[in-house]
């Protein structure tokens, strides 16, 4: 996939500039970015050659690169051409996230070659400068500003490196065209043939300075390590080429130290256009987990599910009753939500936030994705250990005990607890696992009780949370507004897709919340949220519509949505959480997991023609 706009859309310049010496830039839009990795850390890379966001050392840590939430006095690093750039190519070196952007300019052409080595100590980001035709003018701009954007470094030169420095973080340049260390900021020029390397290494300042990278040898290694990850993946034979794409992207957010998968490597990018919804999901949600062990076994992944699966034993440890909806990469607990009020956020949207106050809150349907982990990690390994069986009979017990009661929702909402329909569907998927696993396990326990449950909850959705008066189920008991967390109803089993309740709903959902062909998550103009403005739409949503329509047997509409959400990623393949239809551009953190994980499973689901059942 390649682009060649001549002229990449902007947003709208901050109304905060970065220096006086230095006049505002409109920043990129968030679908103009490609993303590099190590698989602990990732940094974005937009179409002018700005690296505009990047965490080190890991996802977690504080950025010294936060433009995108900001000005570039929050922190950037640009590698462009001085003169006017007249078209734009881009695209990953094959499977790989080595990322080649080729600039064309009246002097010349020039092509910029970004990648990060596969971490073994040092965080190491190495930018190559390739000329390719004439001799063009160059301007490298590196700002670092440590804390999210906010601490200014000093600059100093140290054993043949360029270093900044502040507080805890420190960062050495090195490379350039001459003996001497590269300046942050620079002008040369390059030539047809020429390659002048740029290493951006950092480490704690009390650590000294970290031994200099051969950026040649670096290369090597890190197009050899990609490549022969994605031979080993079993790709659909539809699509493959997404696919792959989408794999690499899910890859580059996981954790390798514990297999946590993050849902996106930023934080703050807005929900709502200049709105308030803006959340750090460098975080692992739980109830990404069946979406993420079902897209690594299909791809035949078994070595990244089996990791994931054992870090989220990890992460719950010996309490499942203190289930949390999501964990930081390396099973912490508490993630408190901090305000970063120095930034002007993503055109306008504000409050940029850390953390994320979400962890503490009740939502029921968390019970229902762990357990079908459980489950599903239980038939990749063709055991259940005694610590899953343990685990799955507390959470069936657990749910015994708390089904009834209002939760805050599959969405987080930030308004009134209600019963939501999919949250006590989550619970019949606890007790329905647990009845599955003493069945298939022959394990030793009385399943009737358990049956007789699943069976009440059962009986209670289909009675309370379903408005027979329009045909579809609703968001909560009593509500007149339906919710794309719904289609869980049909993806899990809790009903047979030719129950005409699941058509009913699935009618329900393409009239009410399908207002320009793609599905949103609901109406926030119902205030359910406690939150204001409105939201583009949920790209997985969308997928798990999709999915739907290929358990209705409306084959033709799944591959139409399907082929529709497809033709939403950018020119590298790469999925943002949302999409506004009227400005055809995506909105939400970048690149979303749940995104992309979503698009994988469809596309196994579709091209093998099986059903598209949650945890079968």
């Amino acid at each position: 996939m390649i682009s060649t706009e001549t002229t990449p859309r902007t947003r709208e310049a901050p109304r905060t500039g970065w220096g006086s010496s230095t006049q505002e830039e409109p920043g990129l839009l968030i679908e103009d970015h490609a993303l590099l990795g190590d698989l602990y850390t990732a940094a974005l890379v937009a179409r002018d050659g700005s690296i505009d966001f990047l965490c080190l050392p890991d996802f977690d840590s504080d950025a010294c690169f936060t433009s995108l939430l900001g000005t570039p006095d929050n922190g950037r690093w640009k590698l462009a051409p001085k003169a006017s750039v007249r078209e734009v190519r881009r695209r990953y070196r094959g499977k790989t996230l080595i990322l080649e952007t080729e600039f064309v300019t009246d002097e010349g052409a020039v092509r910029v070659v970004d990648f990060m080595p596969i971490r073994k100590g040092t965080p190491h980001l190495v930018r190559w400068v390739e000329g390719v035709r004439g001799t063009v003018a160059m301007r490298s701009e590196l700002r670092p500003r440590f804390a999210n954007g906010f601490t200014l470094p000093l600059i100093s030169r140290r054993d043949g490196a360029s270093a900044a420095v502040a507080g805890p973080d420190a960062v050495f340049l090195r490379g350039g065209t001459g003996k001497e260390p590269p300046p942050f900021e620079s002008e040369f020029t390059v030539q047809a043939g020429q390659r002048i390397p740029f290493v951006l290494s950092w480490a704690r300042p009390y650590d000294g300075i970290p031994a200099p990278l051969d950026p040649e040898a670096a290369l090597r290694e890190t197009e050899a390590y990609w490549e022969d990850w994605a031979s080993r993946l079993r790709l659909p034979s539809q699509h493959p080429d997404v696919v792959v794409r989408s794999l690499l992207t899910l890859k580059a957010c996981s954790y390798q130290p514990s297999g946590a998968l993050v849902a996106a490597p930023t934080f703050g990018l807005p929900e709502t256009p200049g709105g308030e919804r803006n959340w750090d999901y460098r975080f692992c949600w739980i109830r990404d987990s069946v979406l993420t062990l079902n897209a690594f076994m299909r791809a035949d992944l078994t070595e990244e599910a089996g990791a994931f699966g054992d870090w989220l034993e990890n992460a719950i440890g010996g309490a499942p009753k203190q289930l949390q909806i999501m964990y930081g990469i390396r099973g912490e607990r508490r993630l408190t939500e901090v305000n970063l009020d120095w930034l002007a956020g993503y055109e306008g949207a504000r409050p940029v936030r850390i953390g994320n106050g979400a962890y503490s809150q009740f939502q029921l349907d968390v019970l229902g994705e762990f357990a079908a982990v459980l489950y599903i990690h239980a038939q990749l390994v063709g055991k259940l250990a005694e610590r899953g069986q343990k685990a799955l009979k507390i959470l069936a017990t657990q749910v015994s005990e708390v089904w009834t009661e209002p939760d805050h929702g599959i969405w987080e909402m930030r308004g009134p607890k209600h019963s939501f329909t999919a949250s006590k569907v989550s619970a019949w998927i606890v007790i329905d696992c647990w009845v599955r696993a003493i069945e298939q396990y022959g394990l030793k326990e009385d399943k009737a009780p358990w049956v007789k449950l699943r069976q009440t909850i059962h009986d209670e959705v289909c009675s309370k949370g379903y408005d027979a008066k329009r045909g579809t189920f609703t968001q909560y008991y009593g509500s007149k507004g339906v919710d794309a967390s719904l289609l869980f109803i049909a993806l899990s089993g809790f009903l047979p897709p030719e129950d005409p309740r699941i058509a009913g709903t699935v009618r329900a959902i393409e009239e009410e919340l399908m207002p320009e062909g793609l599905v949103l998550r609901y109406r926030t103009e119902e205030s359910v949220d406690g939150l204001a403005g409105e939201e583009g739409a949920f790209l997985a949503c969308s997928f798990w519509l999709a999915n739907t329509y290929q358990l209705l047997g409306r084959t033709e509409d799944a591959r139409k949505l399907f082929n529709k959400l497809v033709g939403l990623c950018n020119d590298v393949g790469l999925l943002a959480e949302e999409y506004l239809p009227g400005q055809r551009r995506m909105i939400g953190n970048f690149p979303q997991a749940f995104s992309h994980l979503a698009l994988v499973n469809s596309a196994y689901l579709l091209s093998e023609g099986t059903k598209a059942m949650m945890y079968s």
